[in-house]
């Protein structure tokens, strides 16, 4: 409610997060700070603090009538000072903005990535290892005594087990029941650590009968080889299959990042379809689902329509809120529940988490600039006021509902503008 002039000193400008403050500017002689003529801010969303000793000239809101009447030139150049103000805050805004979802998306693209870019290195360390066996096993195989019927049944055999791909939807119990008939069937016929190739062969829907076969066709003597030849296919098939496996994910993953901020698209609204960009979004945070072990409910309206929205505006949205939703559940996981239906000419979505709820008091606090209970860091107090000015500019509506154990977000969109 004062206007501040710097005669000589220096002055730190901080804001409070978490219970900690950050220096935002400081104001040094010559300069000025605190509340100016038809200004609308309300109240000051910081703190001052000098640095060195001070003086400072001070002039009350209560004379800003009689400065604007006297002193004409001082108020043109505190008007323009306010306008410069308004476009520095929203330039910083902005900018906290993009570093803000910039650091969502790296956190949950470092986590995500790691992993497939780990199996793709170990599969292919793997092979690498495995190819220098492929001579020695080729040998055997060119030495052995068997005619074109035999041949023909091997590759009828291997490549029909090949074609199905590796049998992912056996129960655990089916899988181990599998792999211990075919390890004793392997230890009977003199093989002895055979639990490598017992997995093996398990992976490709092998059977203990299928063995008998494969020998009562081979003979004897050239059964050994042959099961090794046989081993060696299916064990490259499998480390081949990983590693484009882990490729697809990293695909995946590019495809998601391009989704989720949308590049090269124009910043127009186009139609959007809500449940891509918060499938995305579930993707992109991934890591972090896992890490707190939150179960996601998806009750998504099938024929929900397309809206006229900014996809990438939207998907920040449903970034900060979610996000929130796992941080509050950080400690003992949960259930994120996101609903979405169509009301009218409206598209409605909830989320909701069984987190340990917003307190009442600060409920109607929650959306203003720079308020955040997360430490230093970990919050810049800007995410949910950015979430309400980008809901605001798509005409829609937020209704916050939060007690001990459930707090949901129900946002109200138009489907067409």
């Amino acid at each position: 409610d004062r206007l501040l002039i710097m005669i000589d000193g220096v002055f730190s400008m901080k804001i409070q997060q978490g219970g900690q403050y950050k220096e935002l500017a400081r104001i040094e002689t010559g300069e000025l700070t605190g509340a100016l003529p038809y200004s609308r801010a309300q109240s000051a969303t910081g703190n001052a603090f000098a640095i060195v000793n001070s003086k400072v000239f001070v002039l009350d809101k209560d004379h800003f009538k009689d400065l604007v009447c006297e002193c004409h030139e001082l108020t043109t150049v505190l008007v323009h000072l306010m306008t410069d103000r308004v476009r520095d805050f929203s330039r910083f805004q902005h900018q906290n903005e993009k570093l803000m979802a910039l650091g969502k998306l790296s956190a949950g693209l470092a986590h995500e990535l790691n992993n497939p870019a780990a199996a793709i290195v170990r599969s292919a360390e793997s092979l690498e290892k495995h190819l220098e066996t492929v001579p020695d096993k080729l040998k055997k195989v060119i030495s052995m005594e068997i005619d074109d019927n035999q041949i023909d049944f091997v590759n009828e055999l291997v490549f029909g087990k090949l074609s199905k791909g590796i049998n992912k939807t056996e129960s655990m119990m089916a899988r181990a029941q599998r792999e211990d008939e075919l390890t004793d069937w392997l230890e009977d016929n003199g093989y002895g650590d055979c639990y490598m190739l017992a997995e093996t062969l398990a992976d490709f829907d092998f059977g203990a009968d299928d063995l008998d076969v494969l020998k009562e066709r081979m003979g004897v003597k050239e059964f050994p080889s042959m099961l090794s030849w046989v081993d060696n296919v299916l064990t490259t098939e499998k480390m081949v299959g990983e590693i484009k496996d882990a490729s697809k994910r990293i695909s995946t993953l590019v495809n998601s990042v391009k989704e989720y901020s949308h590049m090269d698209r124009s910043g127009d609204y186009e139609p959007t379809d809500i449940h891509q960009g918060l499938r995305t979004t579930l993707s992109i945070l991934n890591h972090k689902i896992k890490k707190n072990q939150v179960t996601i409910n998806e009750e998504w309206d099938d024929d929900l329509p397309k809206m006229a929205a900014s996809p990438g505006e939207l998907n920040q949205v449903w970034t900060n809120i979610i996000d929130n939703a796992l941080d509050a559940m950080e400690e003992a996981g949960g259930t994120l529940t996101i609903h979405t239906e169509r009301v009218g000419d409206q598209v409605n979505v909830k989320i909701s988490d069984t987190g340990n709820g917003i307190p009442k008091d600060i409920q109607n606090r929650i959306f203003e600039p720079f308020f955040t209970t997360k430490d230093i860091g970990k919050g810049t107090g800007l995410g949910l006021e950015t979430v309400q000015r980008i809901v605001e500019n798509h005409h829609g509506s937020i209704k916050l509902e939060s007690e001990p154990g459930k707090t949901t977000f129900e946002f109200c969109l138009p489907i067409n503008h």
